[in-house]
């Protein structure tokens, strides 16, 4: 372990260096959604296997992110996502190897379990570096590394399986995440717990007890169950995820069957405009939320509220229009609009939870994200597009991102009403 501090500047050049982790962990779960269309073809899977295929990893990234958050606040976070970008991309890898739907489906559960380390490890790192007033700023940027890595996934995944074959990308991908594991040993310095709320000159800066100890799995829940804050915002991320994740999973098959675009540009089309939108929005979410927590304490909150309402016009009209023009408009409002939630996603848990419950508070919001949204939004609307048609049924979860926006405004105005500063409560 280093005994030196870091400069200054390291606490960007780590921004930097998950960066690149965090798009090697969207790009290899993307780009099973780009062969969509040849793997129903060539393994004869139905519109609802498919979607199985998505919920997979949805369901087993949710029930691992509550004990992955447990081990990542007694462990090296270093240890966590250098160890987890290891196993998510040998087994990215071994994806090559399938030929079934139960062999897929287990695979993508094992990427599931691999990746369920690494937000709640970053998270909680890059929070030990950035105090609350760099922290939306930090982890906005951060939150980049998923569209671009979207984008590529699902374009190169796309353009590599059309000239060569559907299992090429998965080689492709889960080695460059096992070299790039190899490079980043040596250059990740663990931090102090809590040292980022010492840098802050924000006057909402959280009191820390640097020796108090990790809550448990237990004791987090008793203390999530009685803040309405922390279990409202897992109840908007649900929703949030729920429509995020029709986008990555479902957008590129629509686009595929009902502009008849070919694979690797059904691919770009449905991740580089919604996704470049999200990182505008990101970038503006993050400055605006830093700012507006100075006024008030649940303006990062605002901020998020904002973008889902704004955003569920732009998702209804993209799933709906005819016209590719409308439709590349559209799915970039929804990208800049989700942008705006995604920059504060944590950075506004992070507000009304301890310092030391950081690893498990990230495990259980993605638990919420992913098992209570993700793992159902692949299925059902797998489901009832074999029904009522594939655009119809994305255009419906609209309606979700007006019930996420609801329970942020009951966050803003009731949970978080008379609060002076973020909860500086100890889960125990």
């Amino acid at each position: 372990m280093r005994k030196t501090e870091p400069g200054p500047a390291y606490r960007w050049q780590l921004v930097g260096m998950l960066w690149m982790v965090g798009f090697l962990n969207y790009a290899d779960r993307q780009a099973i959604f780009s062969v969509f269309p040849l793997l129903q073809s060539r393994l004869h899977l139905t519109l609802t296997e498919l979607g199985l295929l998505g919920s997979s990893f949805a369901w087993a990234y949710g029930l691992a992110a509550p004990f992955s958050g447990y081990i990542v606040d007694r462990i090296r976070r270093s240890t966590a996502i250098l160890g987890g970008l290891e196993v998510w991309s040998w087994i990215c890898a071994a994806t090559a190897l399938s030929g079934r739907l139960v062999s897929l489906a287990l695979l993508r559960c094992g990427m599931g379990l691999g990746e369920s380390l690494y937000f709640p490890a970053s998270l909680s790192m890059m929070s030990d570096y950035h105090g609350p007033d760099t922290r939306s700023r930090a982890l906005g940027l951060h939150q980049t590394s998923v569209y671009a890595g979207t984008i590529v996934g699902g374009f190169l995944a796309g353009w590599i399986a059309e000239e060569y074959n559907w299992r090429l990308p998965f080689v492709f991908f889960g080695a460059a995440g096992a070299v790039f594991g190899i490079v980043l040993f040596g250059f990740l310095i663990e931090p102090g717990r809590g040292s980022g709320e010492h840098r802050s000159e924000n006057i909402h800066a959280l009191p820390v007890d640097a020796a108090s100890a990790a809550p448990g799995i237990a004791g987090f829940v008793r203390f999530a169950l009685t803040t309405p804050a922390v279990w409202l915002l897992m109840a908007a991320f649900a929703c949030a995820n729920f429509v995020a994740v029709v986008l990555l999973v479902w957008m590129p098959s629509y686009l595929y069957r009902s502009f008849h675009m070919d694979l690797a540009m059904s691919g770009l089309t449905a991740t580089a405009m919604a996704q470049s939108g999200s990182m505008a929005g990101t970038a503006v979410g993050g400055w605006l939320a830093d700012r507006m927590v100075r006024w008030k304490v649940s303006g990062r909150v605002l901020v998020q509220a904002a973008g889902v309402l704004c955003g569920a016009p732009f998702v209804y009209l993209c799933c709906r229009t005819r016209a590719i023009g409308v439709l590349i408009v559209c799915l970039a409002g929804w990208g800049f609009f989700k942008g705006l939630y995604d920059a504060n996603i944590f950075a506004s848990l992070f507000d009304v939870i301890p310092v030391r419950a950081r690893g498990a508070a990230s495990g259980w919001m993605n638990t919420a994200g992913w098992l209570g949204g993700g793992g159902l939004a692949p299925v059902l609307v797998g489901f009832f597009a074999s029904r009522h048609g594939l655009g119809p049924a994305m255009a419906m979860v609209s309606l979700v991102y007006i019930l996420a926006g609801g329970l942020l405004l009951g966050v803003a105005f009731f949970a978080m009403a008379g609060r002076s500063s973020p909860a500086a409560a100890t889960a125990n």
